[in-house]
């Protein structure tokens, strides 16, 4: 591990960035140009403190997963992101399959959408980066251990994660992320993150055991979600789907009707923001 080096790397990429181009506000005047460090933490799902240490030369070793939230916070290219990596003392990751970088445009794509909820998801179902619509819509998923950050291992083991769909929506999301699975371990049989995740939903689910012996396929795109969201109630949201040139990252964008009560519900959504009020963990998906 270079702590110079990468000191130096992880202030002149902080200072080369605005709050615009993470689509924050301004705030008071700068006295220096660049994000702070505590917008970069923020943005990393980290601490301020440990991204001090890095700065100062004096932090532990950051594991691949810090690495790769730092370089996506960063808005580094895919040789900066590597760079990151080898002056970590880390191997970049070489698994193109299941591509966990994301591009700065697409980034910036999202950054610019402040009044709409959006994430970014791999094929395979984990959550990569959401802008704070997102958030106070889905829950913050950079907050959840890494299996809880996965949208399909969470469907189906853990039972809080449905508490925002109707009921009778159930089946018919279950055999979607069941078929879109299949679809995409197919294609890509010498993936041994998409077999892995496979193995490990037919050991914790007779649901899904059941649902991919069936052996439905279908990959998933644009479609209609209901949301029974705690703070302001029902949600009827059109999710567009933007994907990557390989296939691997999709954007998804949620929008409401305009004039539909939804979108009146979107907007106070907008305005309550990020704060919990009395929403419990267990009912986030």
């Amino acid at each position: 591990m270079d702590r110079p080096a990468l000191a130096d790397f992880l202030r002149r990429s902080r200072t080369r960035l605005s709050p615009a181009d993470l689509g924050l506000p301004d705030g008071a005047r700068r006295r220096t140009p660049g994000l702070r460090r505590e917008e970069v933490a923020a943005q990393a799902g980290m601490s301020v403190d440990y991204y001090t240490r890095l700065e100062q030369q004096r932090g532990p070793n950051p594991s691949p997963q810090l690495l790769g939230a730092l370089a996506r916070a960063l808005r580094l290219s895919g040789d900066e992101r590597d760079h990151l990596f080898h002056l970590a003392g880390q191997q970049p990751p070489r698994d193109r399959s299941v591509a966990d970088h994301i591009r700065p445009g697409l980034l910036l794509i999202l950054d610019r959408l402040w009044d709409t909820p959006a994430q970014v998801v791999s094929d395979l179902g984990e959550v990569l980066v959401q802008n704070a619509m997102a958030k106070a819509l889905w829950g913050d998923s950079a907050s959840r251990p890494a299996d809880s950050r996965n949208i399909v291992w969470r469907w189906f083991t853990e039972p809080g994660a449905r508490a925002l769909m109707p009921a009778e929506d159930h089946d018919r999301l279950g055999r979607s992320h069941t078929a879109h699975l299949r679809a995409v371990a197919a294609s890509r049989p010498d993936d041994r993150r998409a077999t892995r995740l496979v193995e490990r939903l037919l050991a914790a689910s007779p649901e899904f055991a059941a649902l991919w012996a069936e052996h439905d396929v279908a990959q998933r795109r644009s479609d209609v979600k209901r949301i029974l969201h705690p703070v302001v109630g029902e949600l009827e949201l059109d999710c567009e789907m933007l994907v990557n040139d390989g296939g691997e990252q999709r954007l998804l964008v949620y929008t409401a009707a305009p004039g539909s009560v939804s979108a009146e519900r979107l907007e106070l959504l907008r305005v309550v923001g990020l704060q919990d009020l009395a929403r419990p963990e267990a009912a986030r998906p």
